[in-house]
């Protein structure tokens, strides 16, 4: 077999476009990377051979836009183009376009595509397939008097599905028959802004039920085969925060049967390469097909781990005319992978997205850890992309070592500059019903995560690193600091300092603690109380500390010489505010409009997601200030609202 390509353009960024490059570059490949205006000195770019700017930072003129990577292609003499995932990996004009170019484009032909990413289409091609899918609709009317009847036939609760996308856009649960309409429209909305295509199904929505995907690999000879199971219960807004494999709930004798329905459903559109059957896997052991990817996953690591293939290089095999070098007898699971997507959000705010730069950047490197990562220090969070920054991946010879090893592998992670779903992840994983292998995808929605409180000991490290500025003084050295004003979590906490002897003494609350800072050199504080010495990770973000201690990180930031806030129109609750930094996609309400309480003033889209934005009270729009188009910060005042008078 001769090669047809030696070369390959990732139209893709972040995490995923580095792990392309590294199989790329074990296959002898010449990488070539993309970036828009926001990535121009992303990691990806400065580990390609070769790098091209094709548009401004919003995705729709950069990422999202297949002339300008075509362009790229030409540009550098690229033979393949890989699309990873996300953007435009399940675009079947982007696969075509490649062909017309002469391009491979290392993915599933685009007929497959646009079978399986139409997603009424594909539920009717698995029924005539033979693969049980969950009872819907997904039909050409699209009227609300058609969704609402099929929705009474279906029985809620329901979901609401965009019928051309995954990824958990454009979904929503509807539990009762009043909801329903304001759930089309919003998931209208944010299926036509991320897919350009607005087309809705619904289907009966199995709450308690398990998340469980097929690995399946195509060749061009017709081979197909299924690599086991992936269970990715463990969601936030329909979307995989950790994933595992094999699945806990998932016998031999369930698996093969699993196994054989996802390599029918790939056959039944003449799949080839990597790909993914999605299943909702119920207690009784009955599983219904939910959709079929049709590019690399996320979550294709723990698949990695416990086959010991490398599914991305297999990749590249295949679009060279390869064949399977396997087949299915071939394909056995050794122990247990489990991986953890980290995340720049906050999980006690409802996993609201956080931007900023990264000011530290502190992987774990242990035995059986992988991290698959797109940052580093000084590496921007900006509102246009998926917000995900890492992927931390732990291998065990079983479930409970693979689970340990993680545990400690986050508690190692520092990230300072953006607030990160580190601390759920680790609750997540300590909790008895995952501990357990019994997490379904209720598992976040049951028990919400809860931020403790910032301890004394953690305020009184805090404090001592504010005043000290990580030069621990002289033991000889006496004096007393003026009081402190710390905000943590969005409260402020008054703290006073005072040197006695070697220790640091701070009064919190009326109450003292004292500690020995040994040292904070490199990142790392060394601090002793009661004799017990401690390491807790930090960094300085201007005048505030990041820091990592007690299993929870938190930024402290030092307002004591801050000036008085200015008072606004949040004393009488008629200040609306931005909840993300983003961009407004709409505004519904001007100056003098009469809102009525929960009415829709405006909605911003961040990192894909689209928020929102609810009147809190009946009033009148005194101010208007959200404008269509432009970028917001968050707590940003879009409007101000006179409460309506009596």
């Amino acid at each position: 077999m001769s090669a047809r390509f030696s070369s390959v353009l990732i139209a893709n960024r972040g995490e995923i476009a580095c792990r392309i490059m590294r199989a790329a570059r074990a296959e002898g490949l010449r990488v070539i990377a993309v970036h828009s205006d926001a990535d121009r000195d992303a990691p990806h770019v400065r580990l390609a051979d070769s790098s091209v700017r094709i548009g401004p930072s919003p995705p729709a003129g950069s990422y999202l836009a297949i002339g300008a990577l075509l362009d790229a292609a030409r540009a550098t003499g690229a033979g393949a183009l890989h699309p990873g995932y996300g953007f435009l990996a399940e675009n079947a004009d982007l696969a075509e376009a490649c062909a017309a170019a002469g391009l491979v484009f290392v993915g599933p032909p685009p007929e497959a595509i646009r079978a399986m990413g139409d997603k009424s289409a594909a539920k009717a091609k698995m029924e005539a397939a033979g693969v049980a899918c969950a009872p819907g609709y997904h039909g050409a009317d699209q009227s609300p008097a058609r969704f609402a009847a099929e929705a009474r036939r279906i029985g809620y609760p329901v979901m609401v599905k965009a019928a051309a996308g995954g990824g958990g856009r454009g979904m929503r649960i509807v539990r009762e028959p009043e909801a329903l309409a304001a759930a089309i429209a919003a998931a209208g909305v944010e299926a036509e802004a991320a897919f350009g295509d607005g087309r809705l199904l619904v289907e009966r929505a199995l709450l308690n039920a398990r998340h469980v995907e097929v690995q399946v690999f195509g060749d061009e000879a017709g081979h197909i085969v299924h690599l086991g199971e992936r269970d990715c219960s463990i969601q936030r807004r329909h979307q995989k925060v950790i994933e595992e494999a094999p699945s806990p709930a998932v016998s031999p004798e369930l698996r093969a049967a699993m196994g054989e329905a996802a390599v029918r459903a790939a056959a039944a559109v003449g799949y080839v390469g990597a790909g993914t059957v999605e299943f909702l896997l119920d207690s009784d052991g009955r599983f219904w097909f939910l959709e079929m990817n049709t590019r690399i996953q996320v979550e294709h690591p723990v698949t990695e781990c416990v086959t010991g293939i490398d599914l991305v290089r297999l990749q590249f095999r295949v679009a060279q005319g390869g064949r399977l070098p396997f087949s299915q007898p071939d394909v056995t699971l050794r122990g247990h992978a489990i991986e953890a997507r980290l995340y720049a959000e906050d999980s006690a705010a409802d996993f609201l997205p956080s931007i900023g730069t990264i000011t530290a950047w502190r992987p774990p490197t242990a035995e059986g850890v992988r991290v698959d990562a797109g940052v580093e220090a000084g590496s921007a969070v900006t509102p246009y992309y998926d917000s995900m920054l890492a992927k931390v991946v732990a291998c065990g010879a079983t479930r409970e070592e693979a689970r340990r090893r993680l545990v400690r592998a986050l508690e190692a992670t520092f990230v300072a500059g953006v607030v990160t779903n580190r601390d759920f992840l680790l609750h997540a994983l300590g909790r008895p019903e995952f501990v357990d292998g019994r997490a379904t995808t209720a598992f976040v929605g049951d028990a919400p995560f809860k931020r403790r409180e910032a301890s004394r000991t953690a305020l009184a490290l805090a404090a001592a690193l504010l005043v000290e500025r990580g030069r621990p003084p002289q033991p000889t050295a006496g004096w007393r600091a003026a009081p402190l004003k710390i905000d943590v979590d969005g409260g402020e906490r008054r703290v006073s300092v005072r040197r006695q002897g070697a220790e640091t003494v701070v009064a919190i609350d009326g109450e003292e603690v004292a500690l020995r800072l040994i040292d904070a050199d490199g990142g790392v504080a060394r601090y002793a109380i009661d004799g017990v010495a401690v390491r807790a990770a930090y960094a300085r973000d201007g005048e505030a500390l990041w820091l990592d201690v007690e299993g929870a990180c938190r930024r402290f930031a030092d307002r004591s010489y801050a000036p008085p806030a200015a008072r606004d129109a949040d004393e009488g609750g008629g200040a609306v505010r931005a909840p993300v930094s983003g961009i407004v996609v709409a505004v519904e309400a001007k100056a003098g409009d009469v809102v009525k309480r929960g009415q829709i003033l405006a909605t911003v889209e961040a990192m894909k997601m689209h928020y929102a934005i609810l009147a809190p009270i009946d009033g009148a729009v005194a101010e208007a200030h959200a404008v269509a188009g432009r970028q917001t910060r968050a707590q940003a005042v879009l409007f101000t609202l006179a409460p309506q008078e009596n």
